[in-house]
């Protein structure tokens, strides 16, 4: 395993190390410019979508859950409440609360209906305003990450804490089926109709799931068709070892390795753009995640019979977009950073466990979006970048290369996709 990794990431390294510093911005740039488009692309699909299908709608006017407590908002307050809780004043108190603007009717007229008149206050209601703890992570990561020569111990105490923090989170893993359980129970209890439940969750996972797969096999396909004029169904079928990894993993963290030998043995991408851009991708480009998240928050809200402003949907949008780039790219990330998503319009946080019970397999589908995502956009960098590539040639020892390439087909031998 040692060996591996030292060659692998010396591989990597030496790949990476051969791009001059305006070579390496122009192609970042590029990934960053995709994983963006086709994020901001997956939310918008979902949206339109699950308000068009309205799979949690019902007929009449009864909701299939307790009713949530409802608050008056403006669509200017939904959106200027978001932007305030990107910095939270307190990062401890962004663990336990989140920053909500009130809006209440003026005591000389109670019965008064234009919001713009009333009374406008703010307060701190429960929820973790995860939101703001992920953007001050990323600032202090960025600090951290110009100055990590000069703060050694810091930098290594935060990767300790990591370990811990995971060996921890591990521990209560193991204890989450209780927990599960008996939230799945509590919501069963809320129900009106179960059986009607019951439909309306098979209507959204069907939602779901066709959303996932019409962006994975259409819209893809067509901006890569669009950008390179190449066939984008031969790429995507010579993907189809990493696609039966995804599938059988969750996960495309654990799919990485098998997604760079297809790319780079079948689809002959370069490897300076596979060990730059693949790695970048994993980690922050979720287009499944995405849409998923966009389409289980709203659907929630129609269980619940919330009608949603504009302003709230569009939070969904922005919020959605956000946590998929912070999500961890392991089985069943996107649940966590759906609560994220839940809170941006107010609604509870265990109402996640309404979709638990169809979560392993939609996780499934969306980590296979998840790494066609990241390949499609290797494939377009790597089509705006020949001429650049073409001109500064990777010097790199063929032993190393040899190496390397032994290494990765033993990983990716080793790797179940059964």
């Amino acid at each position: 395993m040692l060996a591996r990794t030292k060659t692998c990431g010396l591989n990597g390294t030496l790949s990476v190390g051969s791009l001059d510093t305006n070579m390496s911005k122009k192609i970042g740039g590029l990934a960053i410019l995709y994983y963006m488009t086709t994020t901001i692309l997956a939310v918008l699909e979902g949206v339109a979508l699950v308000i068009t299908v309205q799979p949690g709608k019902r007929s009449d006017d009864k909701n299939d859950l307790a009713e949530a407590q409802r608050t008056n908002v403006t669509t200017a307050d939904t959106l200027l409440d978001l932007i305030r809780n990107i910095f939270p004043p307190n990062l401890v108190q962004a663990c336990l609360q989140q920053y909500q603007t009130v809006l209440s009717p003026p005591k000389a007229n109670p019965s008064e209906q234009d919001l713009d008149l009333w009374d406008i206050s703010s307060r701190f209601v429960d929820g973790t305003n995860l939101i703001g703890i992920v953007a001050a992570s990323i600032t202090f990561g960025v600090a951290l990450s110009a100055v990590k020569n000069e703060a050694p111990v810091l930098l290594h105490f935060i990767q300790q804490l990591s370990v811990a923090v995971m060996k921890v989170t591990g521990w209560i893993i193991w204890l989450s089926p209780i927990g599960v359980l008996s939230l799945i129970a509590a919501k069963f209890l809320e129900m009106e109709d179960l059986a009607e439940v019951f439909g309306k969750l098979g209507l959204y996972f069907a939602v779901v799931v066709s959303g996932i797969v019409f962006h994975g096999v259409v819209v893809l396909p067509a901006i890569y068709f669009l950008l390179t004029r190449k066939n984008p169904y031969t790429f995507l079928l010579n993907m189809g070892q990493a696609i039966a990894t995804a599938f059988g993993t969750s996960s495309s963290s654990a799919t990485l390795p098998v997604t760079l030998q297809c790319l780079e043995e079948k689809n002959h991408i370069d490897t300076r753009i596979t060990r730059f851009v693949i790695p970048i991708g994993t980690t922050i480009n979720m287009d499944g995640t995405a849409l998923y998240e966009a389409v289980a928050a709203i659907f929630i809200a129609q269980l619940r019979g919330i009608d949603l402003s504009f302003g709230q949907v569009l939070a969904v949008a922005i919020t959605a977009t956000a946590a998929s780039i912070g999500t961890a790219a392991v089985p069943q990330g996107g649940l966590v950073t759906l609560v994220m998503v839940l809170d941006s319009i107010g609604l509870p946080s265990e109402d996640v466990s309404l979709i638990i019970a169809l979560d392993w397999l939609v996780n499934r589908v969306r980590a296979v979006v998840n790494v066609l995502g990241d390949c499609f956009g290797a494939g377009i960098v790597a089509h705006y970048s020949r001429k650049d590539l073409e001109n500064n040639p990777l010097e790199c020892p063929k032993v190393i290369q040899d190496e390397s390439s032994n290494e990765l087909n033993n990983v990716t031998g080793k790797v179940n996709v059964s």
